[in-house]
């Protein structure tokens, strides 16, 4: 049986995504994107990947974040890319928003970790090569490499977007001090960073304890949230004990310690109040993410089109009361 040439959805930027101006720049990203972190690699079905996909392009997902070593195995999250691209997007290349990242490991050796100006145009060409494109729209340097200087990180990125491999740059997961330094150097040189990545989730508050948000806002950074779920705690799945086919019970980054009487109390707590929203406590998590301008995106990971369809839902109502937050808080 042939398969039928993929056409989108015509009514995909009318069907409810709300789109953000990512700090000062002329972009603006879907309120909700879609990771390849996991379900993308090569140890995954590529027909389940490219529903997916399918499936978040046709309700306005415009921006798909991926990174050289996601998977598993490591460059074969930006293969499936690849394949979709070849078999689906091309077309639409021009409507889609795509970042990779590099900078933890990727290959043996000492240039194959961490932020060297080596190690950043080596990921960049791979990537670009494992993805079927002649450039990303945003490059991040996935981590602060304290070994290497950071002037020699900011001027790889730099050059990076001057050579024409990346439309803009990004951090992730940098420490408050250095962000401000790359900030500096980046805008002094014209390349200004356009998107701050950083967990962030109801379990997971540093982005604004640390005054990481502000600190985005100030610069004109957008803040681009990801594991937003905190990996499945925040969600229905850990209510009645740990499912055979849950992420914790392959332990792989979600161990079963994680899941404590504490916690598990606190996620009762926040899963009657998102019950009282007429919300699933995962649509809600994603909510509060989305409740202000702090952040300008939310990255979701997705097993099945249905778990993204009920994702998507948080869209839904975005507003909670002063009481539903002080509540919120209290359990933190």
């Amino acid at each position: 049986m042939i398969e039928p040439i993929y056409a989108p959805d015509a009514g995909r930027y009318s069907n409810g995504m709300l789109y953000r101006r990512c700090g000062n720049s002329g972009v603006l990203l879907p309120a909700i994107s879609l990771g390849f972190w996991h379900n993308f690699g090569d140890v995954d079905t590529f027909s389940t990947a490219k529903s997916i996909a399918h499936y978040a392009f046709d309700h306005g997902i415009t921006h798909f974040d991926l990174a050289n070593n996601y998977g598993p195995s490591y460059g074969s999250a930006e293969e499936t890319l690849g394949l979709l691209m070849r078999k689906s997007f091309a077309p639409y290349r021009d409507e889609l928003f795509i970042s990779t990242k590099a900078g933890h490991d990727m290959w043996p050796g000492p240039y194959g970790n961490w932020g060297s100006r080596k190690h950043l145009f080596a990921s960049i060409d791979q990537s670009l090569k494992r993805m079927s494109l002649d450039y990303v729209d945003v490059f991040y340097s996935h981590r602060y490499d304290p070994e290497t200087p950071l002037e020699e990180t900011l001027q790889a990125l730099v050059d990076i977007v001057r050579s024409g491999k990346a439309l803009y740059v990004g951090l992730s997961k940098y420490p408050k001090e250095q962000a401000e330094k790359a900030y500096r150097y980046l805008e002094k040189r014209d390349v200004p960073c356009l998107a701050y990545q950083g967990r962030y989730n109801l379990f997971a508050r540093e982005p604004e304890q640390q005054g990481i948000l502000e600190q985005a806002k100030a610069n004109g950074v957008g803040f681009v949230a990801f594991s937003p779920l905190a990996q499945g705690l925040l969600t229905d799945r850990y209510l009645n004990g740990i499912p055979e086919d849950s992420r914790m019970a392959r332990g792989a980054f979600l161990k079963k310690e994680a899941l404590t009487e504490e916690v598990l109390s606190r996620i009762m707590a926040l899963n009657n109040i998102a019950g009282q929203r007429g919300q699933t406590l995962a649509e809600m998590a994603l909510a509060w993410l989305l409740k202000d301008d702090m952040v300008t995106s939310v990255i979701v990971g997705a097993s099945s089109v249905k778990q993204l369809e009920s994702n998507l839902k948080a869209l839904d109502n975005i507003s909670f009361s002063y009481d539903e937050l002080e509540f919120i808080n209290s359990i933190e």
